[in-house]
C-alpha cells in the first residue's frame, strides 16, 4: 500500500510542480505555441487535412478541460493548446498565402505595377511587381508577384510604386536551399507571397504612371524620402531616410556590409529599436509638452494622451515602412508595452513580451524562423531580467547620478549583444569582436539625434522649416558610418563561425527559456540542453563535397579550407559555402586551393580515394565515356544523352531532381544527401531519381 502511495506522489509531484507555479507560467503559453510552429515547419511532408481536424479536436477538449476539469490538469490542458493552436495557425498561414511559383524558366515580355523598389546583393535596382502579365502563360500559372533586377544603364527611368512597366526579363521560381539544411530561400518567398525572380538586360518602360490614390503610403514613402535625399548627400542622406521609411534603394551593399561587420545592421532595420527610438521621443514631448498646460494638465491624464497618441504615430510608422515582419513585431510589442500604460500596468514584463511573441506567431508563424524574430525577443526577455536582476535602489545608491546614463547604456548593449550573438552567429556565421564599442558610439546617436530629428523634421516640413533637423540627422548618421567602417576595418572585427546543425538554436533557445522561466526546483536543469545545444554546434561536421544545383561550381574540403572549382560563377553559393564552413576567404582565393587540378571545363579531384571529375562547357558530354573510364565519380553540368554503363554519374537530369548536393566520407563509404528531399507546400515539385552508388562503382584494390 505505501509503495502505491509513493508511486501515486511521484505521479502527481510534476502536477503539483505545474499548480504551485501557476502565477509564472502564463510565458510559457508562447513558447509552447513557437513549438507547435516548429514542430510543423519540421515536417518533410505536406501535414494532410485529418491532421488539422485531429488538432482541431485536441484544441477543442484541451479547452474544455481547461475550463471545467480538476485543477492539477489545467496547466497540461493549456499546454495542449498552446501547441496545437501553433500547429494550426501554421496550416491555415500557409494554405491561405499559396501561390503560383513558376515551374519553367521563363524569358519574354513582363508586365506588372512596381510595388517594391530595393536593391540586389550586387547592387542592382530591385523591381518588385503585383499584377503581373506573362506572355503565354496563363492567369492561374502566373505569380502573384515577381521581383526583377535592372542591369545595365537604365537612366530614363525613375521607377516609383504604382507604376505599370513592361520589360524583357528572365525569370525562375525562387531557388532553394545552396546545400542540404541550409536556409530555405523558397520558403521565405513562398510566404511572401513572391513566385518569380530574375533580371532584365533591356530597358524598362514606363507603360502606365501611378493612377492618383494607387499605394498611397508607398508613394508617400517614395516622396518623403527623395525629399530627404534632395536635402542630404551621399550615403549619410540614405542611412538617414533608411532608417526613417524603410527604403534602403539609395543604400550601397558597401554601406551595408560595413554595418554587418559592425554588428550595426539594426539600426538600418526598422524594428524595435528604431520604433521604440521615435515612440518614447513622441511619448515624452507630449507627456512633458501637456504637462506644461495648466487647463490639460489638471483635466486629463497626460500620460495616458501621450500613450495615445505615441500608439498612432507607431501604427503610422508601421504602415510608412511598409508593414514587413521586424516593422509588425515591433509596433505588436509597443502596443503592448503602451496598453500596459493605459491599464496602470508596468509595461516592460514578461508577461507583456509573451503576448506580443502569441500575437505574431498566430499571425504570422513562419516568423519563429526568421532571425529578427529571434535576436528581437532574445534581447528584450535579456534586458528584461537582467535589469530585473539588479537591485535598483542598490545601484543607484552606489553609482553617481551622472553615471547612470553611461551605466546603463553599457550595461544594455553588454546584455543585447550577448543575448543575440548566437542567433547572429548561427544564422550569419560571423561575430562582431568590436560590436559593443561601436554600438556603444552608435546607439545613443541614434536615439538621441537620428530619431528625433527625424521626427522634428516631419512636423515642421509643411511649413518649410524641415532643413535644420535634416541637416541634423545627416550629421548623426555621417558619425554612425563613420563608425561603422571604421569598426569594420579594424583588423580581426569578425570572427567567421561554422552553421550549426538543425538541432542547436532549439535546444539551447529552449534551454535559455527553462533557465530564465522556471523557479525553485529543477530550475538548472535548462543547463543541460544549452551545454548540449553548444557542444553539437562544436562537433558539426561539414560535407566533405558539395555540388551545386547546376553542376557547375563544386566545394571540396581540404587542410586549407574549402576549395572551389571555378573562381567566377555561382557566386552566391560560393559565399553561402564558405560562409557556413566559418571561412570569410573570397572565391576567387577559394579557388586558388589545393584540391582541384586540371582545366576549367574537366575538373579532377580525389574523394575518399575515389578519383572524380566534373565536367562542363560546350563540349561536357563529349568528354562523358574518357571521363568514366578514368573516373568513379562524374559530376555533367548538362543532361547526359546516353549514360555509361557502370559510371558512377551525376548529370543536370539527376540535379534537376535532386537541388545542391552534399557528400560525406564516412568511413570507407560515401553518403549522398540531395537538398530537394521534401514535399511541403513551398518545395519545387518532385522527380524521382537514383543516386549513384559510388562505392558500387569503385574499382577493387589492386592485386583483388
Amino acid at each position: 500500500m505505501g509503495n502505491k502511495v509513493v508511486r501515486g506522489r511521484a505521479i502527481l509531484w510534476p502536477l503539483e510542480a505545474l499548480a504551485a507555479a501557476r502565477g509564472t507560467l502564463f510565458p510559457w503559453f508562447a513558447v509552447l505555441i513557437g513549438c507547435g510552429i516548429g514542430i510543423w515547419f519540421s515536417l518533410a511532408e505536406e501535414p494532410k487535412m485529418g491532421s488539422y481536424a485531429l488538432a482541431t479536436l485536441v484544441l477543442a477538449s484541451a479547452a474544455a478541460l481547461a475550463w471545467r476539469g480538476p485543477e492539477l490538469a489545467r496547466p497540461l490542458a493549456l499546454a495542449a493548446c498552446a501547441l496545437t493552436a501553433g500547429w494550426i495557425a501554421s496550416g491555415l498561414r500557409a494554405h491561405s498565402v499559396a501561390a503560383p511559383m513558376l515551374d519553367f524558366r521563363y524569358y519574354g515580355p513582363v508586365e506588372g505595377r512596381i510595388i517594391g523598389i530595393d536593391r540586389s546583393q550586387s547592387d542592382a535596382l530591385r523591381l518588385t511587381l503585383d499584377t503581373v502579365v506573362l506572355r503565354e502563360v496563363a492567369p492561374e500559372r502566373t505569380p502573384r508577384k515577381v521581383r526583377v533586377s535592372l542591369q545595365g544603364d537604365q537612366a530614363w527611368l525613375k521607377p516609383a510604386p504604382g507604376q505599370t512597366v513592361v520589360m524583357t526579363a528572365s525569370l525562375a521560381a525562387p531557388e532553394g536551399p545552396v546545400e542540404p539544411g541550409g536556409f530555405d530561400f523558397r520558403r521565405m518567398a513562398f510566404f511572401d507571397g513572391l513566385g518569380a525572380v530574375g533580371y532584365t538586360r533591356t530597358p524598362v518602360l514606363l507603360l502606365e504612371d501611378a493612377p492618383p490614390g494607387v499605394l498611397p503610403i508607398d508613394r508617400l514613402r517614395t516622396y518623403l524620402t527623395q525629399g530627404m535625399l534632395a536635402h542630404m548627400e551621399g550615403q549619410a542622406g540614405a542611412f538617414a531616410a533608411g532608417a526613417m521609411t524603410g527604403d534602403r534603394s539609395a543604400i550601397t551593399e558597401e554601406t551595408v556590409q560595413a554595418l554587418r561587420d559592425s554588428s550595426l545592421a539594426h539600426l538600418l532595420a526598422i524594428s524595435g529599436m528604431n520604433m521604440a527610438f521615435l515612440t518614447a521621443f513622441v511619448f515624452a514631448l507630449l507627456r512633458y509638452g501637456l504637462a506644461l498646460v495648466p487647463f490639460i494638465a489638471l483635466r486629463f491624464n497626460t500620460k495616458k494622451l501621450a500613450a495615445i497618441v505615441s500608439l498612432g504615430v507607431a501604427f503610422f510608422y508601421l504602415l510608412l515602412s511598409g508593414a514587413n515582419v521586424a516593422t509588425e513585431r515591433a509596433f505588436i510589442m509597443i502596443a503592448v508595452f503602451l496598453g500596459a500604460v493605459l491599464l496602470d500596468r508596468r509595461a516592460l514584463t514578461l508577461r507583456s513580451v509573451a503576448i506580443a511573441a502569441m500575437i505574431l506567431l498566430l499571425v504570422r508563424p513562419e516568423s519563429l524562423l526568421e532571425p529578427g524574430f529571434q535576436m528581437s525577443f532574445a534581447a528584450t526577455i535579456a534586458l528584461i531580467v537582467g535589469f530585473s536582476a539588479l537591485d535598483a535602489s542598490i545601484y543607484r545608491q552606489k553609482i553617481p547620478r551622472w553615471v547612470m546614463p553611461v551605466f546603463t547604456l553599457f550595461l544594455s548593449s553588454l546584455i543585447g549583444g550577448l543575448s543575440t550573438a548566437p542567433y547572429a552567429a548561427a544564422h550569419f556565421n560571423r561575430f562582431a569582436d568590436y560590436g559593443l564599442l561601436a554600438n556603444l558610439l552608435t546607439v545613443p546617436v541614434m536615439g538621441a539625434v537620428i530619431m528625433p530629428a527625424g521626427a522634428v523634421a516631419a512636423l515642421l516640413a509643411p511649413f518649410g522649416l524641415a532643413a535644420l533637423p535634416l541637416w541634423v540627422m545627416e550629421q548623426g548618421a555621417r558619425w554612425i558610418l563613420f563608425v561603422a567602417h571604421w569598426i569594420a576595418g579594424l583588423e580581426g572585427s569578425v570572427t567567421a563561425i561554422p552553421a550549426p546543425g538543425p538541432w542547436v538554436l532549439p535546444l539551447f533557445t529552449l534551454g535559455s527559456i527553462w533557465l530564465i522561466l522556471w523557479r525553485g526546483r529543477g530550475q538548472m536543469a535548462g543547463v543541460v540542453p544549452v551545454v548540449a545545444a553548444l557542444s553539437l554546434w562544436a562537433l558539426a561536421e561539414r560535407p566533405t563535397l558539395l555540388v551545386s544545383g547546376d553542376g557547375k561550381l563544386l566545394g571540396l574540403a581540404g587542410p586549407e579550407g574549402r576549395a572551389l572549382s571555378a573562381a567566377k560563377g555561382g557566386g552566391f553559393a560560393a559565399e553561402n559555402w564558405l560562409q557556413n564552413d566559418g571561412d570569410l576567404t573570397a572565391q576567387d582565393a577559394a579557388a586558388r586551393r589545393e584540391g582541384f587540378s586540371g582545366p576549367k571545363d574537366a575538373r579532377r579531384f580525389d574523394i575518399a580515394g575515389l578519383q572524380a571529375v566534373a565536367l562542363s562547357g560546350k563540349a561536357a558530354t563529349e568528354k562523358l565515356d574518357a571521363a568514366c573510364a578514368e573516373a568513379t565519380l562524374v559530376i555533367l553540368a548538362a543532361e547526359a544523352e546516353i549514360r555509361p554503363e557502370g559510371c558512377g554519374l551525376i548529370d543536370a537530369r539527376i540535379l534537376a531532381a535532386t537541388g545542391p548536393l552534399a557528400l560525406w566520407v564516412e568511413g570507407d563509404t560515401v553518403r549522398i544527401k540531395p537538398t530537394r528531399d521534401a514535399g511541403r507546400l513551398w518545395s519545387a515539385p518532385r522527380r524521382t531519381v537514383t543516386l549513384p552508388d559510388l562505392m558500387a562503382a569503385k574499382p577493387p584494390p589492386a592485386g583483388q
